[in-house]
């Protein structure tokens, strides 16, 4: 036992996923229950706890950037915004040129068939939170920057020290609540998807559209640890590797939110201040999506190509920009962004309640884990270039110098 917990956080979670796999295919379907059960347990309380954690590390983190508080929010929701329309247009250039070689009609009842139930747990305990994301991200950002102004003002440090221990007191949950439980999570949601075999039903007939979407996942964080390096003269290699931990646990849990406690630690690692981090992080996690984009542009366009339906790029992209403001308010939980992007679908012609929408939402969570990952990894990459922006040019600190990348972090 000691053992295990001396393992590094990115091998218990391939521990996980790999058991988890194996016991959802072999155990008895009682003995899979009990790990769901578990799972939907602990996701219940992960909905509770992402809100206050938004709410305390995006109130904090703002509260201390001072001056320049909203300049600052600004720019790193644009950067995000953009980075999601980017993310979508050159997700329409792969699919509209290479799915069409992968893909046929005839594909479709061969998935729909191999559908089936996922397990119920045993029983459920039903953890309502506060309030939901959206709703602490407003509230964060008006206090954060409240608090900001009034401190400016020689005052608010009654409320400065409120959220500070509100922030430390959130921190201790994560450290002893929720990182240490993730893999056992992680082995209840593999286990309840190995059980179902409705991943390797879609898998088996799209493997070829899984691998180009995961490829351009990739090729799209790389670019942008390279952009973010270039920027500030920081390795992107180097950053990218000390992202690993984070993708994986985002692989594991396939929520972006889930994720924000490891991602922090990355985000540190690679030099990021903590003022900085704690602040674009959880934001990022909730308005920077360009994994989500890929998958669900990749997706929508199999769909549409299958169904002999319009896929133009301009009919995609007034889906892309609406998406890419609309998954903002999606939970930070497994398969948010394709659940808010179904009212949206008929844009491009897909009924909410039709087939093609069930089958868009099968290939979609077969992949969401890939698109949480990179979701996630871009959220660094752009916390590494405000972090220069922001002491460079909002603050105007001519002699400020970037915190060096941390090569062997533990």
């Amino acid at each position: 036992m000691g053992r295990f917990k001396n393992i590094g956080l990115v091998p218990k979670l391939i521990i996980a996923i790999a058991l988890g796999i194996l016991a959802g295919r072999f155990l008895p379907v009682e003995l899979v229950r009990v790990a769901v059960t578990f799972s939907k347990i602990f996701g219940s309380f992960l909905s509770f706890i992402i809100p206050l954690m938004i709410l305390a590390f995006v109130t904090k983190g703002i509260s201390d950037l001072g001056e320049g508080a909203g300049k600052l929010l600004a720019i790193t929701v644009l950067i995000a915004y953009i980075s999601t329309l980017v993310a979508g247009s050159l997700s329409y250039l792969m699919a509209s040129n290479i799915f069409p070689k992968f893909i046929s009609p005839a594909q479709v009842d061969s998935i729909i068939a191999s559908q089936k139930d996922g397990l119920e747990p045993y029983f459920k305990v039903p953890i309502t939170p506060f309030f939901d994301v959206t709703s602490a991200l407003i509230f964060a950002f008006m206090m954060g920057i409240s608090i900001s102004w009034l401190r400016k003002n020689n005052s608010g440090e009654v409320l400065y020290k409120a959220v500070s221990e509100f922030n430390a007191i959130i921190t201790k949950v994560l450290e002893v609540a929720i990182i240490p439980v993730l893999p056992f999570f992680i082995f209840g949601n593999f286990a309840e998807m190995s059980h179902t075999g409705s991943v390797f039903a879609v898998l088996s007939i799209f493997w070829k559209i899984f691998i180009c979407i995961v490829i351009l996942h990739l090729l799209y964080v790389t670019i942008m640890f390279i952009i973010a390096g270039s920027y500030t003269g920081k390795n992107p290699f180097a950053m990218i590797k000390n992202e690993i931990k984070g993708y994986m646990t985002a692989v594991g849990t396939q929520s972006s939110a889930a994720t924000i406690p490891v991602n922090l630690e990355c985000a540190k690692n690679n030099g990021v201040s903590s003022e900085i981090a704690e602040f674009v992080v959880p934001l990022g996690a909730t308005v920077h999506l360009p994994g989500s984009m890929i998958t669900l542009t990749g997706c929508i366009f199999t769909i549409l190509y299958m169904y002999n339906l319009p896929h133009s790029y301009g009919l995609m992209l007034s889906l892309i920009v609406t998406l890419g403001i609309a998954m903002v308010a999606a939970p930070g939980a497994p398969g948010g962004a394709v659940m808010s992007a179904l009212p949206f679908l008929p844009i491009v012609g897909i009924s909410p309640e039709s087939t093609m929408a069930t089958l868009l939402i099968s290939l979609y969570l077969t992949q969401d884990s890939f698109g949480t990952a990179a979701n996630i990894s871009g959220d660094v990459a752009i916390a590494t270039a405000v972090d220069k922006f922001y002491n460079k040019v909002i603050l105007g600190k001519k002699n400020w110098k970037p915190i060096p990348v941390i090569n062997d972090p533990k």
